[in-house]
């Protein structure tokens, strides 16, 4: 199995604790440096030549699909209820056609190499079924709290410790088959290859931001700029 061939970028989301910034619009139309968020996002994948993007969405969808109505793109549109990162990544799986692919949040910007490429260049599919991206919470910028995983020599996760999971990964898509809901986050996932010991992690070189927040706009710039972070 060679590198992926498909992303999943999770756009569903109604961006709650962005307040006012999300009352016309989804998270990922949000503008950062000048852009919104979906746009940076789509730079990486292009970047790395793939021959499916699926985005999925919900909250105020329809801004979301006039933005991106000219791109060269599948939508995964969940209409009824939001799914969850688990569940939109299972119904979005057709679209992908593709036996492992690379998901990733546009709610966050990166410092440093193209975070797709850190991943292409660490996958090793015959020992993994998942490879998260995780960075320091020291070079996590915006991160309130603690980190998520730690992992062994072998770069196989545990549950706690300073590495922040990214929202970049890739995933074997067969695992959709061990969840029966429809609604479940990758946490379910993650939890079941944690345990079967074919879940590990890539530490990223660079600095990473969280724009979950208001203030997360201004932190991503700044770090964009290469400002002392």
């Amino acid at each position: 199995m060679s590198s992926p061939t498909a992303v999943m970028i999770f756009a569903a989301g109604f961006g709650t604790r962005m307040g006012a910034l999300t009352a016309d619009r989804p998270k990922p139309m949000i503008p950062v440096a000048g852009r919104p968020l979906i746009d940076h996002a789509l730079d990486l994948a292009a970047e790395v030549h793939l021959e499916r993007i699926v985005i999925n969405s919900h909250y105020k969808a329809d801004v979301l699909h006039a933005h991106l109505a000219h791109r060269d793109l599948l939508i995964s549109h969940e209409a009824d209820r939001i799914l969850d990162t688990g569940g939109g990544l299972k119904q979005a799986r057709p679209l992908l056609n593709a036996k492992s692919a690379y998901t990733l949040n546009p709610d966050v910007t990166w410092s440093g190499p193209n975070p797709l490429r850190v991943l292409q260049d660490m996958w090793r599919p015959d020992d993994m079924d998942a490879l998260l991206l995780c960075v320091p919470t020291a070079r996590a910028v915006g991160r309130l709290g603690s980190g998520d995983f730690s992992t062994d020599e072998a770069g196989h996760i545990s549950r706690g410790g300073d590495l922040v999971y990214t929202g970049a990964q890739i995933l074997k898509l067969d695992h959709m088959d061990r969840v029966a809901e429809t609604v479940f986050s990758l946490n379910r996932l993650w939890d079941l290859m944690i345990s079967d010991t074919r879940a590990s992690a890539v530490e990223y070189p660079g600095h990473w931001c969280d724009v979950g927040r208001p203030e997360g706009v201004t932190l991503a710039e700044e770090m964009m700029a290469g400002a002392d972070v």
